[in-house]
């Protein structure tokens, strides 16, 4: 099986051997910071039945701007980092994602 967007801790190790196995180097955190961006956005999308709104790091906060560019959510961590928060409860940050992403979108 490959893991493209891991959503709990051991797909991100799965991930990160599959990286390996491809000559690639990535750390868990580099893993996770990635895989919280593409739920994000996989959300997005889905709900928008296309690629409409992009999300995008600002720190250690997620951003959702739409077609025009314009700032349509800001989206902070519950601890100090979406790493912390995906390494403490995967499920619990994929959810509070869909709901953000239905917000930002809101609901087209």
């Amino acid at each position: 099986m490959f893991i493209q967007i891991p959503t709990d801790m051991d797909e991100v190790q799965m991930r990160q051997l599959q990286l390996k196995q491809h000559g690639e180097t990535a750390t868990e955190d580099e893993i996770i910071h990635q895989a919280v961006l593409d739920i994000l956005q996989n959300f997005l999308d889905q709900i928008e039945d296309g690629h409409y709104d992009t999300a995008a790091w600002q720190g250690e906060n997620l951003t959702v701007t739409d077609i025009n560019g314009d700032l349509t959510a800001t989206i902070k961590p519950m601890a100090a980092t979406f790493i912390a928060d995906f390494r403490d409860n995967a499920d619990q940050v994929t959810g509070r994602l869909e709901q953000e992403a239905i917000q930002a979108s809101g609901a087209r």
